[in-house]
Formats: C-alpha cells, structure tokens, sequence
C-alpha cells in the first residue's frame, strides 16, 4: 500500500468466530500527501490510531457477538476504526452502520468484509467534534436515528461542550440503548451525567483483563433511554 504498511491477522473474539483483519503494521505509519486527514483535524500522531486493533474494541465486538438482536435494529458504530463490533454485527445479519473520521476507514472496512467472505455494509463519515468536517467526495454523513449506539474507547477528549453527546442525541431514537467500551478513561463521568440530562439511565460491568494485556482495564457502558 502507497506510503504505509499493514500486516493481515487472524483475531479470537469471544463468542464469536475468528476474524481476518488488515491493519496498519505498528503506531509509526502515516501518510497524508493530499491533506485529507489534516483538514479533518486529524495531526500525524492521531492518523495510525484508527488502523490498530485495540484491546476495547476487541472488548466491544465480544459483546456484540452475544447481545440479543432484535428484527428490524438499526445499530450505528461510531468512532469505528477497523470496526471489529459491526463486523462481528454484520455476520450475524444485523443491520448496522459502521462511522468514523478517519478518511482511510472505509477502505479498511471494504478489505475486512472481504477477507471474512462477508457482503457489503454501509460506512459513513461520522464527525461529531464541534467544529466537524465533511468528508470530501467521500462517504456519506451519518443520517437518520439508530436503535442501538456502539463504540469503544471514543471517550479520549475532554469534549467540554459536549459534542459527543450532542451527536449521539441526534441519531439515536428517543427509545435507544447505547454501549460504550472505555478504558477508565477520565472523562467517563462527564460523559454520563450528560446522557443523563438527556434522559438516559446508566450501568456499567468491570471488564477483565484482555489475553495478552493484563494491565487493561475497562467498563462496558450502558445507557438505556425509553
């Protein structure tokens, strides 16, 4: 691949079948010759991230590989990455939509759906900082409103004017559920006193350590509205 490298793995998710996933080889890659990631706010030292396989998104598509589907959910991932969670969704006939900034996502996801024989699922361009970005002749904008709201460590900024929750109130249905993986991250609390205030009870189950990281520590974040 032009100006970054990958490697292809076969990863164990618990509850489900393995998975073939390409990701970038390490944290050092990057290439941005055209600017599409820096005009979407996204700095050299953020642009490897969304390319790696972290121990929460694991966390997250191990949830999903057992939570109970319903006919007609419409389930929305942001902050997707290499979206393991709607891949293991996916395969299991949900309909969901993988979101992300990054602008090389969606390529990722392509390649992913086919090195696991999957059909293809809807991606779109998924923005909720404050002074968000369209996506240039790329993917759509996330429309409409979703059932069900996934992500997994999306809780790394401050975010002291509340984009995120402000995004979220906007997809999701004044019925809805919402499941965050977060590594103890320090601005768990804030987020969910902002759901809060937005009509959603909160709940939360400690996360063991992933195999091979026994100094991860997380939380699997429920939020349930209606």
């Amino acid at each position: 691949m032009p100006g970054y490298d990958i490697k292809v793995q076969t990863l164990s998710i618990a509850g489900a079948a393995d998975l073939r996933v390409r990701s970038l080889l390490d944290n050092d890659q990057f290439a941005d010759a055209a600017g599409a990631a820096s005009a979407l706010g996204i700095s050299s030292a953020q642009w490897p991230l969304f390319g790696q396989v972290w121990p929460s998104g694991l966390h997250l598509a191990a949830a999903m590989a057992v939570r109970p589907l319903t006919a007609g959910e419409r389930i929305l991932e942001i902050g997707c990455g290499l979206a393991l969670a709607s891949l293991v969704c996916h395969r299991r006939g949900a309909e969901v939509t993988a979101s992300d900034i990054h602008p090389l996502a969606a390529a990722f996801l392509l390649e992913n759906l086919r090195l696991n024989d999957l059909a293809p699922m809807r991606y779109c361009h998924g923005d909720w900082s404050e002074d968000a970005v369209a996506s240039e002749g790329g993917a759509p904008q996330v429309q409409g409103r979703f059932d069900l709201i996934i992500g997994s460590d999306v809780l790394y900024e401050r975010d002291d004017g509340g984009a995120l929750a402000a995004f979220i109130e906007k997809h999701a249905l004044p019925r809805s559920e919402l499941l965050i993986v977060d590594p103890n991250r320090g601005n768990r609390s804030a987020f969910g006193k902002r759901m809060a205030a937005l009509g959603f009870d909160f709940s939360e189950v400690l996360l063991s350590a992933e195999v091979g990281r026994p100094d991860y520590r997380g939380r699997l974040m429920r939020l349930v509205r209606g």
